[in-house]
């Protein structure tokens, strides 16, 4: 087998790393593992491709014992839960690393003590630096003592040695003969050779008192104008620290008044962007391993700039380019109209999640290859809000859209609508739970009309596919609507959601139209190991009013790939296929967008032998970034600020809303059970009320075959109506109206009662 040549591990400075066989379980046994000792720190990898960017578990060998079991084996333990019980190939390797690993513990040992003697008490950063200057001062007091007394030591040696060689002269003069007079001479000639030897000394001295002196002052000077400098950097950073304060006072204080101040934000820091810009020395790095194309930095000339346009460019990119200067991808924001009302404060907080224990084997065994959409769930695996709560979270970044209805350019536009199709997956990267399937006929509205200018109306259509209707109207010139249907399959280690339906977004002031579907939602580790979500597929956002096109591509998760994870990488392109901007991030985190300059094939070659196209391209701007979680959001069940007060009780909606299932109100409060016995009750509820309608549609059908493509129990939804819609061709649930005008007057007759 090639696995058991392995490798002698190799050192390198402070870093000792190889392949050691490590202990996983009871069924796979001992597996083959990089690991790497550096800084007193064991850590470890699958493979050697794994370093850049994720580590598998590390112990810190300061605390650690090291421990041998046999000619092979050995156990490395902090006495804690890390321990690691390791196998190498041979005894001289064993040994190789039992070496490695003592030399790295005992120093990691006495780094620790001296950072424990040296750090008892920890001042603050201006008592520390009035530390370390008040040391360098009296360092430079003993130094200046030191080099007096050298200079006076000079003074004195001179002054004897003069004397000396007088006294010598003198004995020379009184001519003694024999024994004493050759003794003279001896002492004469000694002599003469330490004031020849003293004279240099002198003089080395003398030079070296000088130096210092000239020295010491370039040092004084330099030691004030650092302490100066410092003191400038603390009172800039308290600044610092006090505008960002008032900055989020303000911001509070402006969405608490409906003001228009927290969107005039981004026009100051938009002309240091458009500045940074035209920075010759700044641009895109290139990215590695691009899955479709390659980027590098653009040419110097293409970042200078007259005083109207771009040298290099035709005219329409020149006109395109200086609309991003101008305002770079920031919307000119306009006070609201309304009136300054107290706006309702919404709830941060929601009960912690109970642990409570299941048999998940139990339950999946018998659910493999079904329709999940069939299969009765216990509410254990699911978060308390529904599917339609789900989808109006796509709104999470419902200012991508604001900013893009604002924008002149519709190439410019697609990068905030791209973004923001991008943007509603980041609130699932923790997300494992499974949310509610809504009951037919369940409504659930989103009213941020005085917060946000926009309301959202979702409705549940359909339940065999199970599909929801979703309209969205903003006061700040978009629409978006969609109707997904869900199809997901349990494959045993993983469970795949395959969303299917068209998401539209339409623009009043341009009238452009775009159109785009979602990827493939992947749920690993179903059966053992920790749930986690990955989004895999390509996406086209399309403009179907300009022809223009955006190609993104979701790179599915891979051990082996030394790219960043939940990678995202799209392109702009115009409708003869010209790029314009190139989009990458990651659909949990940020994305940027980059300005092309020129394109041409060429690049290295694909996985299929085809050659990536290479995208020079200005600096990368970024256009998009994850809000974070709450504080405690872990026992929250991972949720936003947005969707924390989804669920929150509200007057006056429609009985048919969300917040007033009861299942999912009593598992928000952690009554598990009692949700449970409400979720059975009210799915039988609603298989009875599916069992009426096909009796009733039975009587009244004729002898004529029932029309292809119609339910047999004829529901018709109650705020929307199926049609065909004309930009996708697809029949679809479209808003007719009449919700919130129901709402206004208070008159609910015709919903049904399905709670």
């Amino acid at each position: 087998m090639s696995e058991s040549k392995t490798p002698t591990p190799t050192p390198a400075g402070d870093t000792y790393k190889g392949w050691v066989f490590k202990w996983t379980n009871y069924i796979k046994g001992y597996q083959r593992r990089w690991f790497v000792l550096s800084n007193g720190l064991l850590s470890y990898y699958r493979t050697q491709a794994e370093m850049g960017h994720t580590c598998r578990g590390t112990i810190n060998l300061a605390t650690a014992s090291i421990t041998v079991d046999d000619a092979c084996n050995f156990v490395i333990s902090n006495g804690g839960a890390q321990t690691y019980h390791l196998k190498a190939s041979c005894e001289v390797e064993r040994q190789r690393w039992i070496t490695a690993l003592e030399l790295a513990k005992a120093k990691a040992a006495r780094m620790q003590a001296e950072s424990d003697d040296s750090g008892d008490d920890f001042p603050a950063p201006r008592e520390v630096a009035g530390s370390q200057i008040s040391e360098v001062q009296s360092a430079m007091r003993t130094l200046g003592s030191k080099v007096e007394d050298l200079s006076t030591c000079n003074d004195l040696i001179s002054k004897h040695g003069s004397a000396l060689q007088r006294s010598l002269s003198e004995l020379d003069s009184l001519r003694l003969t024999g024994e004493a007079g050759e003794k003279i001479r001896q002492v004469t000639e000694r002599a003469t050779l330490f004031r020849i030897t003293s004279n240099a000394m002198i003089n080395a001295c003398r030079e070296f008192l000088t130096l210092a002196q000239t020295h010491s002052k370039r040092w004084q000077k330099a030691l004030q104008a650092e302490r100066e400098q410092r003191v400038r950097l603390e009172e800039t950073l308290e600044q610092l620290a006090k505008q960002h304060n008032h900055l989020e006072r303000a911001f509070r204080g402006a969405a608490q008044a409906n003001t228009s101040a927290d969107n005039k934000g981004p026009a100051a820091p938009g002309k240091g962007e458009a500045s940074d810009e035209d920075d010759d020395n700044e641009f895109f790095d290139a990215m590695e391993e691009a899955p479709e194309f390659i980027t590098v930095p653009a040419e110097p000339h293409f970042h200078k700039r007259s005083s109207s346009n771009v040298s290099g460019f035709n005219s329409e990119i020149g006109a395109d380019d200086q609309s991003l200067n101008e305002e770079p991808l920031a919307m000119n924001q306009e006070s609201s109209s309304q009136d300054l009302v107290p706006l309702k404060k919404r709830r941060t907080r929601i009960p912690d999640k109970p642990n409570y224990s299941l048999n998940l084997w139990s339950i999946m065994k018998n659910c493999i290859g079904k329709e999940l959409s069939k299969i009765p769930m216990p509410v254990n695996f699911n978060e308390p809000i529904s599917m339609l709560q789900r989808l109006s979270e796509d709104l999470e970044y419902h200012e991508l859209l604001d900013k893009a209805a604002k924008c002149h350019s519709s190439l410019e536009q697609m990068c905030y609508v791209a973004a923001f199709s991008v943007s509603s997956y980041s609130t699932t990267v923790h997300r494992t739970g499974k949310p509610f399937n809504p009951l037919l006929g369940e409504t659930f509205e989103l009213d941020r009309r005085r917060e946000s200018g926009y309301r959202s109306l979702c409705e549940q259509v359909s339940h065999h596919p199970p599909a929801a209707a979703h309209h969205v109207i903003s006061e700040r010139g978009w629409t978006l609507r969609q109707e997904i249907t869900v199809a997901s399959k349990f494959r045993g280690k993983y469970l795949s959601i395959m969303p299917l339906g068209t998401i539209h977004a339409i623009f009043e002031k341009s009238n452009n139209h775009y159109t785009w579907k979602k990827v493939n939602t992947t749920v690993h580790n179903i059966i053992v190991g920790k749930l986690w979500i990955d989004q895999s597929g390509e996406i086209d956002v399309v403009n179907h009013t300009t022809g223009d096109r955006c190609h993104l591509k979701f790179a599915p998760y891979s051990y082996f790939s030394r790219d960043v994870a939940r990678k995202v990488t799209g392109v702009v392109m115009d409708k003869d296929g010209k790029a314009h901007y190139v989009l990458s991030g990651t659909w949990d985190e940020k994305m940027e967008f980059s300005r092309v300059m020129q394109s041409s094939r060429g690049g290295e070659n694909g996985t299929e032998g085809k050659q990536k196209t290479v995208y020079q391209t200005l600096k990368a701007r970024e256009v998009w970034r994850r809000n974070p979680l709450p504080e405690g959001a872990e026992s929250m069940y991972y949720f936003t600020t947005l969707a924390l007060t989804l669920n929150e009780p509200e007057e006056g909606v429609a009985p048919t809303d969300s917040r007033l299932r009861p299942d999912q109100r009593l598992m928000e409060a952690g009554r598990w059970d009692e949700a449970n016995a409400e979720k059975q009750r009210l799915e039988e509820k609603q298989r009875s009320a599916r069992r009426e309608r096909e009796r009733e549609a039975a009587s009244q059908r004729t002898s004529s075959q029932t029309e292809e493509g119609v339910s047999h129990d004829n529901y018709q939804a109650r705020w929307f109506e199926h049609c065909e819609d004309r930009v996708s061709g697809e029949q679809v649930h479209i808003y007719k109206g009449g919700y919130w005008e129901t709402k206004d007057r208070g008159n609910w007759e015709g919903c049904p009662d399905i709670f």
